[in-house]
């Protein structure tokens, strides 16, 4: 079920086949000139210069985009397989293009004046009413045939720099796709090759796009296009409104995915994780936002960390092998992305523009996301480091306005992980922005080891179970109870000390008062306990609060909870709301505190053992020069 859907048919698209194919087998535009010949002198690569200006004049320009594409490759008449992409997939953008602008037509009631016009010229209001839609249609259909060659295109060539964007002429829709062709022409004409041609379409379809984006203000009537939801299935192609042209076309999900009964251990982790999955199909496609949300306790970002091994991927899978479930079940859109270090480029700017894609991707609010950083110690460097490339250092700026930004928008159809085994590598105001912290330490217990031995051994065996309840130390409420209840005390020796101090003088927490001491008491032992820390942990204990199991049954048929209303999901998870206490209040202070210890912890130990090490390497060097000395190798 797709909210809000219009859907393009191929009958629509055929009728303007013939058109298409026209404007990219030869068309005509008028040019400004730029004072420059375009003839080559005899010899050289040099042109002309005239020297009296001709910026000013008009001229017109044959345009053969077919015959530029096969003057790529001088020597075989044919088209290879990319150059036919190209073609096709232009003149595919074109009907297309056409065929929504007749839906904006209808919408708009464009086609009833363009009746009323053809019988006799409209007069006065009437005449600057059709005026106005007649341009909008235009602007419409030149943005749907750049959204849809930049989604279509996949281009695997560095960036380039040199593309101009398009001369548009919004008279009529296709005067404006004359101008769009045009512009594709000329890129792909500067073509040494296939994966150059690819390369350049796509930054034009990108040029196009962003000086469309530019001019949006000047255009009466494009409100009404502005909600519209286009889907062409044949193609993959999505269309919504103004707001989000992803960069490629979508692709289905291809990820093992895991259940929760195959991770051991990591039960806060693992349990947050079921919770996280059913909030975000709370989310309300009509109102675009999420009842969690309003209501408190939606997780938009966290950030999870612990040795290598002990099962932050598996839990990635899990928690997308969840959400995309529930997705089939209600007919969402699913978009899963993660951010590695394969989209850090050498190129100045490129690094944040990719990273921006990626949030955009997984923000799009006609879809369910979910959006990892693993290993960000590795993509998103510390402003301090030094040693950091300026990719890694774009990468911290745009995840740090993406997740607390003064223009961040929290709707409640998306999350961001975190993962890393050095978080303490991560910058601080970064990792500060993680709404949770989840310590992902694996299996713990005696009865975790037997039971992750028995679950990955199989049934190939005769080997007897022995004393021991199988799987009994994972049942997940049971779980996280004693999980929760370890931290009712810290469990870091920084923050047991302030624990100890706290308790001594004030006793166990019984006000706000006593609440407010104690995390004072922390941030004196602990500078990077800040205001956003408590905002995380208030959210924490929000959370807590609608620490609540949204029945199974309201996600097996659409129709329970999914498909509801924004009100009655609203109604339905308030009546299972209940208070938090005192004691969530301390676990979650001493959860939160603890993580900040432990990173300053790991921080201080790295720095003492790298001291340690120059001290051991400088004793050897005086010990090495002596020798030297004595050998009379010294000065030699």
């Amino acid at each position: 079920m797709d909210i809000g859907l219009t859907t393009l048919r191929e009958e629509d698209i055929a009728k303007h086949l013939a058109t298409a194919q026209s404007l990219v087998t030869r068309l005509t535009v008028m040019e400004s000139g730029d004072g420059r010949s375009k003839t080559e002198l005899a010899g050289t690569h040099r042109r002309f210069v005239q020297t009296v200006s001709t910026s000013g004049v008009k001229s017109t320009r044959q345009v053969e985009f077919e015959k530029t594409l096969t003057a790529i490759t001088p020597g075989d008449s044919m088209l290879s397989v990319a150059q036919h992409g190209v073609l096709f997939k232009t003149r595919r953008a074109l009907a297309v293009a056409l065929a929504v602008a007749d839906v904006y037509a209808r919408q708009t009631g464009l086609d009833s004046l363009q009746d009323k016009n053809r019988g006799a010229p409209l007069q006065g209001e009437e005449a600057d009413r059709y005026r106005g839609l007649l341009e909008a249609a235009a602007y419409v259909s030149a943005f749907t045939a750049a959204a849809y060659v930049k989604q279509m295109v996949e281009a695997a060539g560095e960036p380039v720099s040199d593309v101009a964007p398009p001369v548009f002429d919004f008279s009529t829709p296709q005067d404006a796709l004359k101008g769009f062709v045009a512009a594709l022409d000329t890129a792909a004409s500067s073509s040494a090759d296939d994966t150059v041609l690819l390369t350049r379409i796509r930054e034009a379809a990108e040029q196009a796009l962003s000086d469309l984006l530019s001019r949006k203000s000047r255009f009466t009537g494009l409100g009404a296009f502005e909600n519209t939801h286009l889907k062409l299935d044949s193609d993959g192609f999505e269309l919504n409104g103004f707001d989000e042209v992803p960069g490629v076309k979508s692709k289905p999900l291809v990820m093992t995915f895991k259940k929760p009964n195959e991770i051991i251990g990591n039960h806060i982790a693992k349990y947050q994780s079921i919770k996280l999955a059913k909030m975000l199909m709370a989310y309300d496609f009509d109102r675009q936002m999420n009842p969690f949300v309003e209501l408190g306790g939606f997780l938009f970002t966290f950030i999870g960390d612990g040795a290598p091994g002990t099962g932050k991927t598996i839990l990635i899978q899990m928690i997308a092998g969840m959400i995309n479930d529930y997705c089939q079940v209600a007919g969402y859109q699913f978009h899963y992305e993660n951010f590695g270090v394969d989209q850090i480029s050498s190129y100045q700017g490129k690094s944040g523009q990719n990273c921006k894609q990626f949030i955009n991707n997984c923000l799009n609010p006609r879809s369910i996301g979910f959006g990892t950083v693993d290993d960000i110690d590795q993509v998103a460097a510390k402003r301090s480091d030094d040693r950091a490339s300026a990719g890694q250092q774009e990468v911290t700026a745009v995840l740090m306005e993406s997740f607390a930004g003064a223009t961040t928008v929290v709707r409640g159809n998306c999350s961001f992980g975190m993962f890393s085994n050095y978080p303490e590598n991560v910058d601080d105001a970064l990792r500060q922005r993680a709404g949770a912290r989840w310590l992902v330490d694996g299996p713990q217990s005696r009865d975790d080891y037997i039971d992750i031995f028995v679950l990955l051994a199989g049934k190939n065996h005769n080997i007897p179970l022995g004393d021991h309840d199988l799987f009994e130390a994972q049942i997940i409420q049971k779980a996280v109870a004693d999980a929760y209840e370890e931290h009712s005390k810290p469990q870091e020796d920084g923050l047991e000390k302030v624990y100890e101090r706290f308790m001594k003088k004030n006793g166990k927490l019984k006000t706000m008062a006593d609440v407010g001491t104690y995390l004072h008491m922390i941030k004196e032992a602990e500078p990077r306990f800040t205001g956003r820390a408590i905002k995380n942990i208030t959210d924490a204990i929000k959370m807590r609060a609608m620490d609540i199991e949204l029945p199974d049954e309201w996600f097996e048929k659409p129709s329970t909870f999914m498909h509801k209303s924004y009100d009655d999901k609203k109604a339905m998870i308030e009546e299972l709301r209940g208070p938090f206490t005192l004691d969530m209040v301390m676990q979650e202070i001493n959860r939160y505190a603890d993580s900040e210890f432990r990173y300053t912890d790991k921080a201080d130990n790295a720095a003492v053992d790298d001291i340690i090490r120059r001290e051991r390497q400088r004793e050897k060097a005086v010990e090495r020069i002596s020798k030297m000395k004595e050998d009379g190798t010294w000065g030699a």
